[in-house]
């Protein structure tokens, strides 16, 4: 379950790393905006499964 989690919170930074790298090229910046909103939205994913991985162990 963490596992997929996990994934999820990868997956959702790099699609927010491509997001704004797209938005950045072609000058349009909600789509940057909307970029980093969701890497951050991954890292933030990221960071509660590691903190749940620390107090399990």
């Amino acid at each position: 379950m963490a596992g997929s989690k996990k994934a999820k919170g990868k997956m959702e930074q790099a699609k927010g790393k491509t997001k704004e790298a797209m938005g950045r090229a072609v000058g349009n910046e909600r789509m940057e905006a909307e970029g980093r909103m969701e890497g951050a939205r991954g890292d933030a994913q990221q960071a509660k499964e590691k903190a749940k991985d620390v107090f399990k162990h």
